[in-house]
């Protein structure tokens, strides 16, 4: 049996949910890059964990899709391609379509009154920390995902919303990777006012048109990123 470290009293499984939550930063940052071998010797040392609650962890990140599981060659951190890029993009624009249209059939006022406050509060966060070169600020990435997390809360399915969030995790990975080419000069802080604007005017289709175009245009960004998918300037873009 593996020798688990306690640490502040945390037994087993606090500490899994610990390492689980330090890995999956490392993970959606690209600290721990895409297709990167996750030695267990090296994991257990740099996370400060035993075996037990780091396999625990990686078996809910394999779960997650941001770790892979190779035959006979253990866990590896999950490879990107375009093409899994533009199949998690339509399904993620398939899903919150249905959660956003849920949402809106259920809307109430303090439910548009949550939506307008992530709004605005997301509209005063400077995108880059830096006014001369891009600097992702944490605070802007932070206020985004409960921007969108709130747009499809009120669907009256948890799971549903659990799904978009693993899916949004999955893209999350992408745009980080490619995070200099698909956000410095883009107006995302119009885009996401005309989505809610869309909403407070009952305008059903119209909202989800805007959030999947919202969506693809950030997809089409990445796929033509030279930088994370090499085999472009390999075949002429």
């Amino acid at each position: 049996m593996d020798a688990v470290i306690e640490v502040d009293g945390q037994g087993p499984s606090t500490q899994a949910s610990h390492v689980y939550d330090r890995l999956r930063e490392d993970l959606l940052s690209g600290r721990l890059a895409p297709s990167r071998k996750l030695q267990m010797r090296f994991l257990t040392e740099a996370y400060q964990t035993g075996q037990t609650p780091l396999r625990e962890a990686l078996n809910r990140l394999t779960a997650d899709g941001l770790v892979e599981v190779r035959e006979q060659r253990g866990f590896y951190v999950k490879d990107i391609s375009r093409a899994e890029l533009a199949e998690l993009t339509k399904t993620r624009c398939w899903v919150e379509a249905l959660a956003l249209r849920e949402s809106m059939k259920a809307a109430t006022p303090p439910w548009e009154e949550q939506l307008v406050l992530a709004q605005h509060r997301l509209s005063r966060a400077p995108r880059s920390l830096s006014a001369t070169t891009f600097e992702d600020n944490p605070e802007w990435e932070k206020l985004h995902r409960i921007y969108h997390r709130v747009l499809i809360a009120n669907c009256g399915s948890q799971s549903l919303v659990a799904f978009c969030g693993q899916l949004a995790d999955q893209l999350y990975r992408y745009r980080r990777l490619s995070i200099r080419k698909a956000f410095p000069s883009r107006a995302v802080g119009d885009e996401h006012a005309a989505i809610v604007n869309a909403v407070l005017n009952a305008d059903v289709e119209g909202a989800v048109a805007l959030l999947t175009a919202h969506y693809q245009r950030t997809a089409d960004v990445i796929l033509q990123d030279e930088t994370i998918f090499p085999e472009l300037k390999a075949n002429g873009g």
